[in-house]
């Protein structure tokens, strides 16, 4: 697993790449134009910023508040029916 120093200390390309390899998506939404896809990765919360002309990766620090860290993306979740009813 990739700690979270590790993973600030990796030039961008690489960020991108560990969070395909290591990072599991857990929320998406929009934002004046932009896509905002929330990841875990290593116990840390990181947020992709996709544009039109750019892309920016940030990450929460570990004291960040995790209810705080999922609030804006709360209304755009979709409930999962662990019981497997309604499957398509």
């Amino acid at each position: 697993m990739l700690e979270y120093s590790m993973f600030e200390r990796l030039p961008y390309r690489s960020q991108r790449e560990a969070l395909k390899k290591e990072g599991t998506l857990i929320a998406q939404r929009q934002v004046n134009g932009y896509t905002i896809r929330l990841y875990t990765i290593g116990h840390t919360f990181v947020e992709v910023w996709t544009g039109t002309e750019a892309e920016v990766v940030t990450t929460f620090k570990k004291s960040a508040n995790v209810m705080a860290v999922l609030e804006p993306y709360i209304a755009d979740m979709e409930p999962i029916n662990w019981m497997g009813e309604n499957e398509i």
